[in-house]
């Protein structure tokens, strides 16, 4: 007779929660069991904390070595602390549980925390059951699963360049795992940013999302495929438990004024945008977004996020939802430029770009003309291409980032820039934070929609990317990188041409509240002037001469 605790994971965690004296398993918790029961040999289980994502695995792990003793079993945490504690408690299920007691490791068998072997297990190199951190050592063990539990979290995957190197360990997993049919990876966890490693595992894993509340449409719609069917059929109102028997509306309200905004949709929704909208503060849909002429531009551009005004031809490389408008209107009244300023960050590695910005400043207002980055450093075609720029956009300064030598980069520069298009320049050094200086920099320009960028721009730096691989093309793109910065050091694996856009910016930005104010006065001064006038008029019958009034004011 087949034994039914073997045929159905679901039975054997109801007696695991029963033995730890846990009310009976939830619905929520039955499927999240089916799911790593029936689910294909690669999976990615997102479920809220709290559930007992972790309890439920550790259970699986146990029931695989329940049918079949020769199983060996990795798990893999983010610390070796928290994968020693699940090694624990699997351990601990086997000495008190009495249909498991045929598991207990014999005298001559390893049995530790750390690692161990069930009793009917032949003598093998690798434990039925290890435990590793994931900076400890994973190659030269043989697995048939891998569990890799919460390998990812904040204080490993907060920058581009941690969850590169997160990345490089996760992929020694297809070393350790035994080439069969039934070989197994699973995936526990909670992404922690938008570029989560979770959110980017290969096509032949299949993702499931179990969130605490019941999602709305476009919440729904945010999770598309990912989101569990189980959740999808639930009948309950819109923004409800998903698991009444554990959590209660009022429970989870309490919670999410605990955790905050961010927080309880990063941790209970399993949503990394409202986290993200925290953590990066730059947004496309701030700015505005125009053809611009070379030489003249608008006294006033006005911001309206409208969706009749979204920009949807434009290629997008921002976060998911963030959108590109138009200019919501724009003064009749056109002026040349206050003056144009082009910014340089120089190459110094052979992997990075040479990036540069040309911003333009009229009336308060910051206009991005050009910007991108360049393949070279210091060589000659590099610099006579910048050359061209400058002299195409008709530059007045050039401010060039001090990272290359000492002052070697402008004394290379400025023998091929006076051949081209002589222009005063000069090398600026920066003493803070590069990402915290890039930030509040950009910050208060684009929150308040004084960055206006050419359309050229963001269609230019969408098509230099091409050229690169595909793997890291993207990080390449300035539409990428500002979208991505946050105060955290080393934020981006690639910041060329954000760097070069804020060096821009700053060069202007201790103007820009000097300039408006003028404008401001000039504009007052006119109106002013227009209303003597008609005093005048409506006093004496007449205006006053304009040569004697503009003598009076010294005009």
């Amino acid at each position: 007779m087949d034994d039914p605790l073997k045929t159905d994971f679901r039975k054997f965690v109801y007696l695991v929660w029963k033995h730890i004296g846990l009310p009976d398993p939830t619905p929520l918790q039955y499927d999240i069991a089916n799911f790593l029961q029936k689910g294909p040999p690669k999976i990615c289980i997102q479920a809220f904390r709290g559930v007992g994502k972790s309890f439920i695995t550790s259970a699986y792990a146990l029931w695989e070595l329940y049918k079949d003793p020769q199983k060996k079993i990795l798990v893999v945490s983010a610390s070796k602390n928290r994968a020693d504690a699940f090694t624990t408690f699997t351990m601990r299920l086997i000495q008190e549980m009495p249909i498991l007691a045929h598991l207990k490791p014999k005298e001559e068998q390893r049995n530790s925390r750390i690692e161990f072997d069930v009793g009917p297990a032949r003598a093998d190199q690798s434990p039925s059951v290890k435990s590793v951190g994931i900076t400890g050592q994973i190659t030269g063990t043989r697995a048939d699963i891998i569990i890799a539990d919460d390998v990812e979290v904040l204080n490993n995957a907060a920058t581009a360049d941690m969850r590169t190197k997160l990345v490089e360990r996760i992929r020694e997993f297809t070393a350790v795992l035994k080439p069969l049919e039934d070989a197994r990876i699973i995936y526990l966890g909670t992404p922690q940013t938008e570029d989560s490693i979770y959110l980017k595992l290969p096509e032949t894993f299949v993702t499931r999302v179990w969130p605490a509340l019941i999602p709305n449409k476009d919440e729904s719609d945010r999770y598309g495929d990912l989101l569990a069917p189980y959740v999808r059929s639930l009948k309950s109102p819109d923004g409800t438990t998903t698991d009444p028997q554990r959590f209660s509306d009022l429970d989870l309200t309490q919670r999410k004024a605990e955790y905050g905004r961010a927080g309880f949709a990063l941790q209970f929704m399993l949503n990394t945008q409202l986290s993200d909208e925290d953590r990066y503060p730059l947004k496309v849909k701030d700015l505005v977004i125009m053809e611009l002429d070379p030489e003249k531009a608008p006294l006033k551009v006005n911001w309206l996020p409208d969706y009749k005004r979204e920009l949807r031809e434009l290629p997008n490389l921002a976060m998911a939802g963030d959108r590109f408008y138009a200019a919501a209107s724009v003064s009749e009244d056109f002026k040349e430029y206050t003056g144009t300023v082009m910014s340089i960050d120089p190459s110094g590695r052979g992997k990075d770009e040479t990036g540069y910005a040309v911003v333009k400043m009229l009336n308060g207002q910051l206009f991005v003309t050009r910007a991108g980055g360049l393949p070279g450093g210091y060589d000659t075609p590099t610099l006579q291409q910048l050359a061209v720029i400058a002299k195409e956009e008709k530059v007045n300064h050039i401010v060039i980032e001090a990272n290359f030598g000492d002052g070697m980069y402008q004394a290379l520069f400025e023998p091929v820039l006076n051949r081209v298009h002589a222009c005063a320049i000069e090398e600026v050094k920066h003493s803070t934070q590069k990402e915290r200086r890039i930030i509040d920099t950009l910050e208060p320009v684009v929150s308040r929609h004084k960055l206006i960028v050419a359309k050229r721009v963001i269609e230019d730096d969408f098509r230099t990317t091409q050229s690169y691989e595909a793997d890291n093309r993207f990080t390449k793109s300035l539409i990428y990188q500002l979208t991505r910065v946050t105060y955290d050091r080393g934020a981006l694996t690639h910041d060329d041409r954000l760097d070069a856009l804020a060096i821009a910016v700053g060069y202007w930005v201790e103007n820009m509240a000097q300039d408006q104010d003028r404008g401001i006065a000039r504009e007052r001064a006119e109106n002013l002037n227009k209303e003597l006038e008609r005093f005048m008029e409506h006093a004496i019958g007449r205006r006053p001469s304009p040569t004697k009034w503009n003598a009076i004011h010294g005009r």
